[in-house]
């Protein structure tokens, strides 16, 4: 059969045969990726990008219309390097074509010639050999074969073979493939593409495949990592108005290595491998609203498969505070709270740092809110632990302040039949408390108590934990809705400083009031006092919100007061700081048992 014109049907629906190709290959592209690095990781993004296609694209009557919708979906669910790469290159590809009512065979051969710079574009320091080279040779072998020829299968079946030895020659290009013995995996990725492209085109069948196969968000394992390796791989997805691709590219290289940008005005992905990705999306708020993120901790990873050290994995999620040099030395998990500032979304701790979020809280006009984290981020994360670690304990933020231990809750059930063990605990706390008790259970961990010691243990210490808050200004607490408008205004007017704690249940209470600070710390003071004495005090700690004098001082007082240093002395977790306010100090204790 010969085909000389493509109408939007039969190229939207080879473009779909394309991608689940990629999906059915996604496995073995993950085996053979080894460049830039070895994480296995090549197939899984691009089987991402793929599934996004086929899920989210439409095909209109208008092809300006169909076009966008899968140029839209690839920048949406690109992954890593290899994806975002690939869906610059589709939006060159696409944009070329988008006024285009049939594709004649002087169109698709501009198209894909077109699209070439996108990709080269996308990349801080494009490396041939890869998937750019084919891209760039898919273009050259196509116009070649339409000299030959007027019929776009024959066309696509001769350009095909070229490809191939292109794909081949990838060994010759890279040292590291040759030593490995195989062909570079998004190179294999994008030739996978044609072929279901050209299978639909010549014959009308396709691929079969269960789109299961592709992975979601957070799938991806980060397997090697060395000493010049940046810590963490960061991808956003911006929309805006006007964003420079060229100008993003340029504001976040500094800030690390494996820089891609791809997409176009409206809408655009980025992936960076850094150790401050907090930096990343301070500079990203300039260009408009971050919709979605990514941040894989890739030390963290490597840890988990090639230096795990104890068997059972203590998780939390960042509200527990703690120092992140003790996090990282006893491979504590941390799933971060999600923070909504102005449209766009935040990792507390990680892509949003208290220091950065005092500096704008006061101008904001529309006070952030806190999210929950998404469920089925929780259940991909608890799949990766549980292929390395027997147990998992996990300890929740109080249940009556988030809904974050039902997460926890709900994406432990999923697993429930699987062989790792997995406890999700209620701490009936928060801030400092919540990490105090994490401290505890990782002393049990690192003792060689079971799991059910574990739990038991923290039930019933969870109960004999607190924190006293003292607050500098009520109103953080009424812009976050924690008191009412009213109560601000008569707080206000006579000078409260309420200390604020948790009562027996895990609800947030006034625990006393005071018209000075100092009245405050006095009564703060006087409760310490009270149960070292009666009870005693195993530990504390020491945490405030951009207060670090204030926070000395307390620590001080009561280093003297106990006669023992405290657990630590932080900032607090920027959903912790949203509600109580700059200035705010608080101490956390544990009574002896």
């Amino acid at each position: 059969m010969t085909t000389q014109v493509l109408d939007k049907e039969r190229f939207y629906y080879s473009f779909m045969a394309g991608a689940k190709a990629v999906i059915k290959r996604k496995n073995h592209l993950n085996e053979i990726n080894v460049f830039p690095v070895a994480d296995g990781d090549t197939g899984s993004n691009l089987a991402s990008l793929m599934q996004t296609i086929l899920t989210k694209s439409n095909l209109d009557e208008d092809n300006s219309k169909t076009f966008k919708s899968i140029t839209d979906a690839a920048l949406i669910g690109a992954r890593g390097n290899s994806g975002i790469i690939f869906a610059s290159y589709l939006s060159g590809w696409l944009n070329a074509l988008s006024d285009k009512d049939t594709i004649a065979l002087e169109d698709f051969a501009a198209a894909i010639e077109a699209a070439v710079p996108y990709a080269y574009e996308a990349i801080e320091n494009p490396v041939e050999g890869t998937m750019i080279t084919l891209m760039k040779d898919f273009a050259e072998a196509f116009k070649t074969q339409k000299n030959t020829s007027n019929n776009f299968n024959t066309i696509l079946e001769e350009t095909l073979k070229t490809l191939n030895v292109s794909l081949e020659n990838t060994k010759v290009t890279m040292q590291k493939l040759r030593n490995s013995d195989v062909v570079d995996a998004g190179a294999k990725g994008f030739i996978h593409f044609i072929e279901g492209f050209t299978l639909y085109m010549t014959t009308g069948e396709e691929t079969a495949v269960d789109l299961d196969d592709a992975p979601s968000l957070d799938s991806t394992e980060h397997l090697d990592f060395g000493a010049e390796t940046y810590r963490y791989c960061t991808e956003a997805l911006i929309k805006g108005e006007n964003i420079s691709q060229k100008q993003l590219k340029d504001t976040v290289k500094s800030l690390g290595d494996s820089v891609v940008v791809a997409g176009n005005n409206r809408i655009l992905r980025l992936h960076i491998h850094t150790d401050q990705p907090q930096e990343v999306f301070y500079h990203l708020r300039s260009y408009g609203s971050i919709i979605e993120q990514k941040v894989d901790d890739m030390k963290k990873q490597h840890e988990i498969v090639h230096n795990r050290k104890f068997k059972t994995a203590l998780v939390t999620d960042s509200i527990a505070d703690l120092p992140k040099t003790y996090i990282d030395e006893k491979q504590i998990h941390v799933i971060p709270i999600s923070l909504i500032i102005e449209d766009s979304n935040y990792y507390d701790k990680l892509t949003i740092s208290s220091d950065k979020f005092y500096q704008f809280m006061d101008s904001l006009s529309t006070y952030p809110k806190s999210a929950q984290p998404n469920q089925k981020q929780v259940e991909n994360f608890y799949s990766f632990l549980s292929s390395y670690y027997e147990n998992i304990v996990v300890l929740s933020v109080s249940e009556k302040m988030s809904g974050t231990y039902n997460v926890f809750k709900q994406a432990a059930k999923v697993l429930e039949n699987t062989k790792t063990n997995i406890r999700v605990i209620n701490t009936m706390q928060n801030s400092g408390a919540e990490g105090l008790l994490v401290m505890k259970a990782q002393e049990w961990i690192e003792a060689g108590k079971s799991i059910d010691e574990i739990e038991a243990g923290l039930l019933d210490l969870r109960h004999k934990t607190k924190i006293l808050v003292s607050v500098k200004t009520l109103k953080y607490m009424v812009r976050s809705g924690r008191l009412k408008k009213a109560v601000g205004i008569v707080g206000k007017a006579v000078n409260l400083k309420p200390v604020i704690s948790i009562d027996d249940t895990g609800e947030g209470i006034i625990f006393d009031k005071a018209f000075s600070l100092n009245k405050a710390t006095q009564k703060i003071k006087a409760h310490i006092d009270t149960i070292a004495k009666e009870k005693g005090i195993e530990r504390f700690a020491i945490v405030h919100a951009n207060a670090i004098d204030r926070a000395n001082q307390y620590a001080k007082s009561f280093e003297a007061m106990l006669n023992m240093k405290p657990s630590y002395i932080i900032d607090i977790s920027t959903v912790v700081a949203m509600n109580a306010g700059i200035g705010t100090v608080a101490i956390a204790y544990i009574e002896k048992t």
